[in-house]
């Protein structure tokens, strides 16, 4: 099910996301696991498009909405999305408090926290379940590629069950999770990325996200890249792909994501994702029919 479905289907109406930051970090840069972050990771940790985080969350959700206030074609629900770093890296009080403060607003119905499967303590835990009794929490999990040699090279920092037993925590507590794999990682197959895929289905997240592979300004992938080290797909690579994929997905997941635009200040490659309306377009007319 794709994700403009599910959302009109529990909600009623058009749902739009808020970009928000919690002003945290995360383990891969402050010297617990490494200080370069993820390979792939920009310096603003993948939130490019989210309010500024010198502001308070009101301010940054006022922030939010002005910018998606061109897309609402009148009344609208949120979604508190906190998206850049690792955003259950820190201390449960100040966190918890700073979610409702994002959950406050009459018009936002849901709460999405970007994370990393090895920063989910039993307080933070706690902490989610409860806010998931007010409304709809998600917790978004980078796991990116099942394989080891792919994890060690993008530097995830943690082993594959430490993703199966947050899947299992998080349910345990009633919250939905929501899987992010990188599609087109150095030295993996199709049957790699299926592999990676089919396992986020077997463990039973309720949501995926499909992100295209792209090298970002000031990451050390870029250098990977400038180096000839790392190769990056066609467009028409890329929707083969996908349409290779589409099968492997239930009707009850929700597909949150099949592509992915980098912020165009920062992409290095491949240009052609800049170019949303086309992609999307692509999209439409080969994978949609194979979903549906």
């Amino acid at each position: 099910m794709l994700l403009n479905d599910y959302l009109q289907a529990t909600f009623g109406c058009k749902v739009y996301k808020l970009s928000l930051s919690a002003r945290v970090t995360c383990p891969n840069r402050d010297g617990t696991l490494g200080t370069g972050g993820c390979i792939f990771c920009s310096a603003g940790g993948s939130g490019e498009f989210a309010a500024c985080a010198d502001r308070s969350v009101p301010e940054q959700i006022a922030q939010a909405k002005a910018r998606v206030a061109a897309k609402v074609p009148g009344e609208a629900k949120y979604i508190a999305y906190f998206q850049s770093y690792t955003n259950t890296y820190g201390d449960p009080i100040y966190l918890e408090r700073i979610f409702r403060e994002a959950m406050e607003p009459e018009e936002v119905v849901a709460l999405s926290v970007g994370t990393r499967p090895d920063c989910l303590p039993e307080g933070i835990l706690n902490m989610l379940e409860r806010l998931n009794r007010i409304m709809p929490v998600w917790v978004e999990l980078g796991l990116q590629t099942i394989h080891e040699r792919s994890a060690e090279y993008i530097r995830r920092g943690y082993e594959l069950p430490v993703y199966d037993e947050a899947v299992r925590e998080l349910h345990k507590r009633g919250i939905s999770v929501i899987t992010h794999l990188i599609l087109g990682l150095p030295g993996e197959t199709h049957e790699d990325m299926k592999a990676s895929l089919q396992h986020v289905v077997d463990v039973g997240s309720d949501g995926v996200k499909l992100q295209l592979l792209h090298v970002l300004k000031d990451t050390d992938l870029a250098d990977e890249y400038a180096a000839g080290r790392v190769s990056v797909m066609s467009m028409e690579e890329y929707i083969d792909l996908l349409c290779e994929l589409a099968p492997l997905i239930p009707h009850e997941m929700v597909i949150h994501r099949l592509t992915g635009d980098g912020d165009k200040k920062l992409l290095i490659a491949p240009m052609w994702s800049a170019d949303k309306k086309r992609v999307l377009n692509e999209v439409k007319r080969k994978v949609l029919p194979l979903l549906l």
